[in-house]
């Protein structure tokens, strides 16, 4: 009877535990997933472009008088202020000429005197009929001639002295001075011809120009966005980062668009300005610019990895109020410190799942666990 009672009790037992099971394998737990309402946050898009730092003042210096170069006042590569003296060409032929020219002034000022003595004396002899009247003219001239030639003798000091001055080259622009390219005792050829000499280029350096080239079709978004507009008239504010960089450190203004795009390469020219108080960017030097791409508005922010691809589309998985997944069809925009900006197919008050996608299925249920979005602390 015991031996019965036992067969009963395990027969009973293990039945029971093969029903549980069976019902757990029929119902198994609904998979957990992390799951959180996109970031709603205000920001500006911004557009990268590659470019190159440009001096705003570039000069080549040339002499305006030729001869021999006599004295050299820098170091290569050394900062020079406007009007520091630079290179010093022999000036003795030139002030020999201007000794010249004040001599010849001196000998027609001379001239002028007896000629307004002679026109007097020929005008009363003229009014009493002691003179003809040619003779009146003829000193009338003469003097009118000796005036004009002190006139052009003048003129000829004027210029002597200005060979003088070009003597003594000075710095036109204040900035890093390059290298001489003409040692002393060399002869300099000068004046406004295209055969002069070239002494030595300097560049300004603060503030700095940063040149770019933007594609046409983000000029005309930029042009229907008004942004042009702002940079042509008021300046857009921007930023740069050099090629050894990660963040924007440097600030500066977009202050000029080209009037027209290039043929060629269908492209617009555009030029920031830069603060460069250290001197530490240089003309020739890449950087990265950011440049606004929109006015401030508040953008809908998920994670990359919330995204799914199916064939052609881009899927988030949304999780309604009775935890059921339903995917959206989404279109995502460019990123923004990490997270990647949705252009539509999104609201704020969506729940999506950030983590666990793959043990999602759509349609099915999910155990929803609380998750949050936020942006990397990073600007880069």
């Amino acid at each position: 009877m015991l031996a019965l009672a036992l067969a009963v009790g395990a027969y009973y037992v293990w039945g029971r535990s093969d029903k549980v099971g069976a019902a757990a394998q029929a119902h198994p737990p609904a998979p957990a997933v992390t799951v959180s309402h996109p970031l709603v946050q205000r920001i500006t898009e911004h557009d990268e472009y590659t470019g190159q730092f440009s001096a705003v003042e570039y000069v080549e210096l040339r002499a305006r008088v030729s001869g021999y170069l006599t004295e050299i006042h820098f170091q290569d590569g050394q900062l020079v202020k406007k009007g520091d003296l630079l290179f010093v060409i022999d000036p003795r032929p030139f002030e020999a000429d201007l000794m010249q020219a004040e001599a010849n002034l001196e000998r027609d000022k001379a001239q002028v005197v007896r000629a307004d003595l002679d026109l007097h004396r020929y005008a009363d002899l003229s009014k009493k009929d002691f003179a003809p009247q040619q003779q009146f003219e003829q000193a009338r001239a003469t003097a009118e001639g000796a005036a004009a030639t002190v006139k052009a003798d003048e003129a000829a000091i004027a210029q002597a002295k200005l060979n003088v001055e070009f003597t003594h080259i000075m710095a036109p622009v204040s900035g890093r001075i390059g290298t001489h390219e003409v040692s002393l005792g060399n002869l300099i050829i000068g004046g406004s011809t295209g055969t002069t000499t070239l002494l030595t280029t300097i560049v300004s350096l603060d503030p700095i120009w940063f040149v770019f080239d933007m594609s046409e079709s983000d000029y005309l978004s930029y042009e229907r966005a008004g942004l042009l507009k702002s940079a042509r008239e008021a300046f857009v504010p921007v930023e740069v980062r050099l090629v050894d960089e990660t963040e924007w450190t440097h600030s500066g203004v977009m202050n000029f668009v080209d009037n027209q795009i290039n043929r060629g390469a269908g492209t617009v020219r555009a030029r920031a300005e830069f603060p460069n108080p250290r001197f530490f960017m240089t003309p020739g030097q890449f950087g990265r610019i950011r440049v606004p791409g929109s006015e401030p508005y508040d953008a809908i922010l998920i994670p990359d990895s919330a995204i799914v691809t199916d064939q052609s589309h881009k899927i988030v998985l949304t999780v309604t109020g009775d935890n059921t997944v339903v995917p959206r069809v989404i279109r995502p925009g460019p990123t923004y410190q990490g997270l990647r900006i949705v252009r539509n197919g999104l609201a704020a008050t969506d729940t999506i799942i950030i983590d666990g996608l793959m043990r999602a299925r759509p349609g099915a249920k999910v155990t929803p666990q609380p998750g949050k979005i936020g942006l990397e602390t990073s600007t880069d």
